[in-house]
């Protein structure tokens, strides 16, 4: 039982951020279970502080309660998925309205770390009611004592998501980006990766064939790090008879490694998948059959680490294979990676994927399957392919030059550019040899191109993006269901969607 709460008017309270995961891991076993046990109302996986915020709000509602207001500091992971869904209980049916949201905020202190904690305020009252729906549109000097924080204020009704406005939520699936996305493979078995030095001793150069199944593979880390060099085995398309006879190594480290965890995996769980994945030992988990097909014959496609600090995009060789940590979007063409690079798409990434802490999370259903793309021009086309290939080109070499640099640290230091924040003589040595200016150019420039294409200003708040965002959603979804679909890649889409429309 949770004990009852004090008769007060106002409660106002920054509670201790736990991530949902972690709440097990910090608090003891014990207490996770009482926890959920006193308050099944919380899902489990929601954040720490959401038990704050569900208490507060519960109390709120109740009738006879004196409680008028309620408002806490958060961090902005309180638009996620189970934290969300706290705040749409209420919300939902009229029980309360949020009457004041920052939905990300910078915590500022005067620390080297400052810029990296991004928090969310939440005041929330009973009723139907607008709200103060705050955004911060420039930031600087955050890790000053005197940081400069400019915001833009909008009333209106106020979602679970922490926008107003139209609900990103709505927005649907459009066919015009169908099969062309998807996490890369995951492969239940680190017997699966090897080194280069592995793959020549298993037979690649020597036996006819293999090379288009021992292949180069990337995870989150290699893309926002240093790429380990890793190799990964994919016998994708080979019965076990066939991998045994064309590949015997190969065959015989795998089943060394992979098909004993297998095995001792159902031993443990006899549950279906584990069972499927013994009975095909040779192969990935989850070799993704349906995104083979869009990334074969692509000399390259884009590629963005699914959990990561800055959301970014780039394009990946088309041998590598693709971990299940990266979205893998079929696509060659530097336009499609330019919007995608985009302050615009960004801005919706955020919205509609959430965020762990300083961490965004791409999830493609949300963030890309119902991205309405522009309907640009030529003379935009042109623009923003040159811009996006030289982002690309720009940042890779810098990788190349500087010693021990990392896409982050690259984009750390962009970010100190763009804000404005105190660099030390060294920090400042670094960004220009990564070339952190020139890279930022390049974003204004393509956040400039793309808005063009769309026709909207460049200088739109996160909301009004959005907002605009969700009503191009609903004239795309219209337009396909006359049957007017803007392929992405419509040499490859048509012949195998076409049959879906509408």
């Amino acid at each position: 039982m949770l004990p009852d709460l004090p008769e007060v008017d106002f409660i106002v309270g920054n509670p201790p951020f736990i991530g949902g995961k972690d709440i097990r891991k910090q608090l003891g076993g014990d207490y996770a279970e009482a926890l959920w046990k006193a308050n099944p109302r919380v899902p489990k996986s929601a954040d720490f502080v959401m038990q704050w915020w569900d208490r507060a709000a519960h109390s709120l509602i109740a009738k006879g309660s004196p409680l008028r207001r309620f408002g806490f500091v958060t961090t902005n992971s309180i638009t996620q998925e189970f934290s969300r869904r706290v705040i749409e209980g209420y919300l939902e049916g009229g029980q309360a309205s949020l009457v004041m949201a920052i939905p990300d905020h910078p915590w500022t202190k005067a620390s080297k770390q400052a810029a990296a904690v991004r928090i969310a305020m939440t005041v929330a009252e009973c009723g139907v009611t607008a709200g103060a729906f705050v955004e911060v549109v420039r930031e600087a000097g955050l890790d000053s004592d005197s940081p400069t924080i400019v915001t833009t204020e909008t009333t209106g009704s106020i979602h679970a998501s922490l926008s107003v406005g139209a609900n990103a939520a709505s927005s649907k699936a459009l066919l015009a980006s169908a099969g062309l996305s998807s996490p890369g493979v995951k492969l239940h078995g680190a017997g699966f990766i090897i080194s280069p030095q592995e793959a020549e001793h298993l037979g690649l150069g020597k036996r006819e064939g293999l090379d288009s199944h021992i292949r180069p593979y990337l995870n989150g880390r290699d893309m926002l790090q240093r790429p380990r060099g890793a190799m990964v085995i994919d016998l994708f398309g080979l019965d076990e008879k066939e991998a045994r006879q064309r590949f015997p190594e190969v065959y015989q480290h795998l089943m060394e490694t992979v098909k004993v965890g297998r095995d001792e995996q159902v031993q443990r769980s006899s549950t279906s998948d584990a069972k499927a994945y013994a009975l095909t030992w040779w192969l990935h988990g989850k070799p993704r059959s349906e995104l083979r097909p869009a990334l074969d014959g692509l000399g390259r496609y884009i590629a963005t680490a699914e959990t990561a600090k800055h959301r970014l995009f780039q394009f990946v060789d088309g041998s590598v294979l693709p971990d299940n940590m990266i979205v893998a979007i079929a696509s060659a063409d530097a336009l499609h990676l330019g919007v995608l690079s985009s302050r615009i798409h960004v801005t919706w990434a955020l919205e509609r994927g959430g965020t762990l802490e300083d961490r965004p999370r791409y999830n493609k259903t949300n963030c890309l399957d119902p991205f309405p793309f522009p309907d640009a021009g030529p003379d935009h086309v042109e623009t923003i392919r040159a811009i996006a290939e030289e982002l690309d080109a720009t940042r890779k070499l810098a990788l190349e030059e500087v010693s021990g640099l990392t896409m982050t640290e690259l984009y750390n230091l962009r970010d100190k550019l763009r804000f404005g924040a105190a660099m030390s003589p060294a920090d400042q040595d670094r960004a220009r040899a990564a070339r952190a200016g020139i890279v930022n150019r390049l974003h204004e420039q393509l956040d400039e191109a793309v808005a063009a294409a769309y026709g909207w200003p460049a200088d739109l708040p996160p909301s009004e993006i959005v907002t605009r965002l969700v009503g191009l959603n609903a004239e795309r979804a219209a337009e396909e269901q006359a049957g007017t679909v803007r392929w992405l890649r419509p040499d490859y889409q048509i012949p195998r969607f076409a049959a879906r429309k509408a």
